[in-house]
């Protein structure tokens, strides 16, 4: 594996830095969409069952279905892979973000409200930071989905790392196809780990802030 990558430095580079760009704007689209649409739900809750019931189908669907129905609406290459990977881990945060914000302690909020804070302040000053652990908590999870999932995007021309396992794999190429499930893997790894100490730092601050 080490002796492929040594080799064929600028073939792991390009494949390593177009996987890590198909994973940050597919994370970057699930922000901009799951954190603004969570919050809306919970202002407007009659649509919360539907929308919630909907990204749980997406939550059975497999990441290599979701990659293939784009075919045929988008094609192949870099934007079918992106709206894959963003369908991929949009549940996890939209879900984590509703049920964030909804299970702020509802005395709490009144408290806020009798202090005379308005909707928006006590949205920026009360809920959102409560709910922060539990949004980060969907943030992480959806990363280390996309990031692993993102593999498969290879199959519709999206690129990454992926591409060297199905290149090892149509050349019987084993060191070529070990270093990318390997690269896989640690790239997941890391990912993980970094998130979940975010995340620890965040919960312990939160509480020293709350104490």
């Amino acid at each position: 594996m080490t002796g492929w990558i040594a080799a064929n430095p600028s073939i792991f580079i390009v494949a390593l830095q177009n996987h890590l760009w198909l994973t940050g704007v597919a994370l970057a689209a699930v922000l901009l969409i799951a954190l603004p649409l969570g919050l809306a739900l919970t202002r407007h809750r009659g649509f919360a069952n539907a929308a919630i019931a909907t990204v749980n189908i997406l939550r059975t669907v497999p990441s290599l279905a979701l990659l293939v129905i784009m075919l045929p609406l988008l094609g192949t290459g870099f934007l079918p892979s992106v709206v894959a990977l963003t369908l991929y881990g949009l549940p996890a945060l939209l879900l984590n973000t509703y049920t964030g914000l909804t299970e702020v302690d509802a005395d709490i909020v009144e408290a806020a409200r009798g202090q005379g804070l308005s909707d928006r302040q006590v949205m920026t000053q009360i809920e959102i930071p409560l709910a922060l652990p539990v949004i980060f908590a969907g943030i992480r999870t959806a990363a280390v989905q996309i990031v692993s999932a993102a593999t498969l995007a290879a199959f519709i021309g999206g690129g990454g790392l992926g591409e060297l396992i199905t290149a090892g794999m149509a050349n019987f190429n084993f060191p070529q196809l070990i270093a990318g499930a390997v690269a896989v893997a640690l790239l997941a790894l890391t990912v993980e780990i970094a998130f979940a100490g975010i995340e620890r730092l965040m919960t312990r601050q939160l509480r020293m802030g709350t104490s």
